[in-house]
């Protein structure tokens, strides 16, 4: 990192250095003397991803093996196994039960028939795995502030980061070193004798509140307008604030003390990245997982959607991930991209959130196989996220298409601008889609605008999933995650329309920023015999649409404007 030590050393009695490191407020900036360092990093110190008393959202870590994804331990599929040969992952145990997609259906039609037939309470289906990226866990740990060291109940280990991935444009650096060494920490890594590979760093103090006194009252957004407000209420979207949580709404009034063990249904939208024009729209997940009795939230899990088509620049590869990781990954981590808001639904019964979880776990089955197939206008992380919700009986409300009727009539025009037919039916597609599938901002405000008016209307519910919310919310629960000191510019709020989305790209199109990736093609081999074709994109009928026109129309344009003027003419 090109950080120059100024070790100030310091020996530390270690009876003493578990209230050190879960005090947020320490000052404490160190080199660590440790008399006798031991050769391994001690068990008691690093724990397995799947320790007893560790969860992965609402699934306990002991019920999955956690190991390369390419190996044989645990049940998933063939198509998850391709795409996780070479990271670390938790697999469901054998005998668990797995979602098994009826053949020759989509989506749609299998969590219909699923929805027909599902037990009420309980899992039916596990994830196929769960991304954790590292084999360890540290639950309790300091950084110095060169990051070249870190401190654990039985002593301190030399530290190394995980590399940097060769198309990723920032990275930790003294800024990060610094933040994360004023504050204790959950470290996800790789434990190896006398030092540890630091893969996420996660701080403890990201955390529901213990003391009630200290959630702030907000006001209860039931507008997509009052949500939007609170998502920019704070300069850039929160990049630059500290992490806060407010209470919105809670059954018992203006009060609300979390209660360990209740079931969360939330979501999360991550804000615009500043280097990358292609990104301004932000990113969108659902979220489920269990209050804890510290407050921790490292756990939850974020069904998150990426195209598994191409590398990302970032090492993302869609799957349900633990929030530190999804946030805090030094790779790919969330936080170091741009500010990120979360709404939290607090449950007295598990039924919303299991049903959520069970029928995404259906769709990474379809995701994985290639029967649903990521499209940035189409069938995006909203898009997604989205259907699922209304499919399970939530009334999104539609936004509807940017400009549908002009983007039909623009169509020669975009063909004639873009000299591109790829590029022409893609801008075509974007105009036409409906904006809370196309729009992470959009999806947000929806979902959190239709939870607020659950919990202040509960009577209004329409639709299985809605019934189910507004009858077991406690509290909803507004949380915002700052972007983290790095190399990397601050975001900002994500756009919420086409145009907002036009007015942040820079004037001159040949400076935007844009990082390409390669191609990450899906063998062959794996694609199994029942897939179905995808559905027929919009500007594919659009297009058909114009050609016919101009075989057909366009003559007969030609023909009576020649007679027409025969006939003035007299000729």
């Amino acid at each position: 990192m090109g950080v120059t030590p100024r070790p100030a050393l310091l020996h530390i009695e270690f009876g003493a250095i578990l209230c050190i490191l879960d005090n947020p407020s320490s000052p404490l900036r160190f080199a660590f003397v440790v008399p006798s360092p031991p050769s391994r990093l001690q068990s008691s110190a690093s724990l397995l991803a799947n320790a007893p008393g560790m969860m992965y959202g609402l699934y306990p870590a002991t019920d999955f093996v956690v190991a390369d994804g390419g190996r044989n331990e645990g049940s998933t599929s063939r198509h998850a196994r391709w795409y996780f040969r070479h990271e670390i992952v938790a697999l469901p145990k054998p005998g668990l039960p797995m979602a098994a997609p009826a053949r020759g259906a989509t989506l749609r039609e299998d969590l219909s028939t699923w929805l027909e037939h599902r037990r009420p309470v309980g899992f039916d289906s596990y994830p196929p795995l769960v991304w954790v990226a590292s084999p360890h866990v540290i639950p309790q740990a300091r950084i110095d502030a060169q990051a070249r060291s870190l401190l654990a109940a039985q002593g301190a280990w030399e530290l190394r980061l995980a590399s940097k991935l060769s198309l990723n444009r920032a990275y930790f650096n003294e800024s990060s070193a610094q933040w994360f060494s004023a504050r204790p920490l959950r470290v996800r890594a790789t434990a190896v004798d006398d030092h540890v590979e630091v893969r996420t760093l996660w701080p403890r103090d990201f955390r529901l509140p213990r003391d009630v006194r200290r959630i702030e009252r907000a006001p209860l957004p039931t507008t997509p307008e009052a949500v939007r407000a609170l998502l920019r209420a704070e300069p850039r979207g929160g990049a630059g604030t500290p992490y806060s949580a407010s209470l919105l709404w809670s059954r018992g009034g203006s009060s609300y003390a979390v209660p360990a063990g209740r079931a969360v249904f939330a979501t999360i939208v991550n804000g615009a990245q500043a280097d990358d024009d292609e990104a301004h729209g932000g990113h969108f997940a659902l979220v489920t997982g269990r209050t804890a009795s510290d407050g921790s939230i490292a756990d939850w899990l974020v069904n998150n959607f990426y195209s598994l088509d191409s590398e990302s620049e970032k090492g993302i590869i869609a799957a349900p991930v633990p929030l530190d990781n999804y946030l805090a990954d030094l790779n790919s981590g969330q936080g170091y991209y741009r500010p990120s808001a979360m709404l939290v639904a607090v449950l007295r019964q598990d039924r919303a959130a299991v049903s959520l979880q069970s029928a995404l776990n259906r769709t990474y089955v379809q995701f994985y196989r290639h029967q649903l197939v990521y499209d940035h206008a189409a069938m995006n992380c909203a898009g997604m996220s989205v259907d699922v919700l209304r499919w399970l009986g939530l009334p999104l409300t539609r936004r509807g298409p940017t400009v549908r009727l002009m983007a039909s009539l623009a169509m020669p025009y975009l063909l004639a601008k873009e000299r591109s037919v790829r590029k022409a039916a893609a801008i075509y597609d974007y105009l036409t889609e409906d904006q809370t599938r196309l729009l992470p901002a959009a999806a947000f405000e929806e979902v959190t605008a239709t939870l607020a008016r659950l919990a202040y209307d509960p009577a209004s519910a329409e639709g299985m999933l809605a019934e189910l919310l507004a009858s077991d919310m406690e509290a909803l629960l507004f949380l915002r995650f700052p972007q983290f000191p790095s190399s990397r510019a601050l975001g900002q709020a994500p756009v919420v329309s086409a145009r907002e989305y036009h007015e942040r790209l820079p004037r001159n199109r040949s400076d935007m920023q844009i990082i390409p990736v390669p191609p990450r093609p899906f063998p062959a081999e794996l694609r199994d015999d029942d897939l179905l074709p995808p559905p027929r994109r919009r500007s594919q009928r659009a297009l058909r649409a114009w050609a016919a026109l101009s075989i057909v129309g366009l003559p007969w344009v030609v023909w009576d404007a020649m007679r027409r003027n025969r006939d003035v003419t007299g000729a």
